[in-house]
């Protein structure tokens, strides 16, 4: 597989790109900062510039790949209006750069509480708020699109096993390791197509409770 990963060294991105790379896959890494080039070549990615809030089109930073997985987002020390254009504007960019080009498959990293944005409260209501809008463009896309909501992330060393669960409203940790390995498997797993389901730490291992959605 050909994947372009937006948000290319966030802390999930660049586990994904890893395994990715370690699979025999060719990975592009979206970045806006130059400096970060380095630290995706290093694990065999390739770094490719595109300021997704600077940009109108983004098309030319997807073309020829097999999937796009969006994993960007403004972060915790932002406000509301860069949480809007990042975590809702950019991920509709990107997924209108990957309908422009053909690309079926499409993966977001969203957020638990999404289904349910007014639950937010300070200043997570309108990084809900966009998470949320990000989430419905994506299911009104008509591409193949999956859409994985983690719990609370942390950096303890993954264990394959999670709960993925259609039914919204959970709570609980889930390590970054085990997110990056279900987006990973999700992209080579059909049952996961056109479903949205919450990820937390669990029992089940990470292909079985995706073929069990």
């Amino acid at each position: 597989m050909d994947v372009v990963i937006a948000g290319g060294h966030g802390q999930i991105a660049m586990r994904l790109e890893r395994l990715l790379v370690d699979g025999g896959h060719r990975v592009r890494g979206l970045i806006r900062n130059p400096a970060h080039a380095p630290d995706l070549q290093e694990i065999g990615a390739d770094p490719v510039l595109c300021d997704l809030e600077a940009a109108d089109d983004v098309s030319a930073c997807v073309v020829g790949a097999d999937a796009v997985v969006f994993a960007a987002g403004a972060g915790p020390g932002s406000g509301p209006e860069r949480k809007r254009t990042m975590d809702y504007g950019g991920a509709v960019k990107v997924l209108e750069a990957a309908k422009a080009d053909g690309i079926r498959r499409f993966l977001i990293v969203s957020s638990i509480g999404a289904h349910d944005p007014s639950s937010g409260s300070g200043s997570m209501g309108p990084y809900l708020e966009a998470k949320h809008d990000a989430d419905v463009a994506v299911q009104e896309s008509g591409l193949d699109y999956t859409i994985v909501r983690p719990g609370s992330l942390t950096d303890d060393p993954g264990t394959g096993l999670v709960t993925a669960s259609t039914t919204m409203g959970g709570r609980g940790p889930v390590p970054r390791d085990d997110v990056a390995a279900t987006l990973y498997a999700a992209l080579q797993i059909d049952e996961t197509i056109g479903k949205t389901f919450e990820l937390f730490a669990g029992e089940t291992p990470i292909e079985e409770a995706l073929r069990g959605l």
